[in-house]
């Protein structure tokens, strides 16, 4: 499989489905690169809550320090990216900082 291609997929959908978290409070930046993801916010987010939104959502994440980060698989579907995304915007959101 053209591995290439998928790294240029899953960032593009990364960066579709991150987008709107750029607006949300407490975000200080949104960025994605091959298939990686973060959202870094201005103060750290509580784990267990983060965690609660993820697993609402079908995923796990955990935050590390200000970061959400993502690398998908390879393999993982539009969808699957999407359903990602939307965990982490939801997340940053509706949880709010430890601060």
């Amino acid at each position: 499989q053209p591995w290439q291609d998928e790294v240029g997929r899953i960032e593009a959908r990364l960066v579709r489905g991150l987008a709107s978290a750029r607006s949300a409070p407490g975000v200080s930046d949104v960025r994605a690169l091959g298939a990686i993801g973060v959202v870094e916010t201005h103060e750290p987010l509580p784990m267990a809550a983060v965690q609660q939104v993820c697993l609402a959502h079908g995923v796990w994440l955990r935050p590390f320090g200000r970061l959400i980060y993502t690398m998908p698989p390879y393999v993982a579907s539009d969808d699957e990216v999407a359903r990602v995304g939307a965990a982490i915007v939801d997340t940053v959101t509706s949880v709010p900082s430890s601060a």
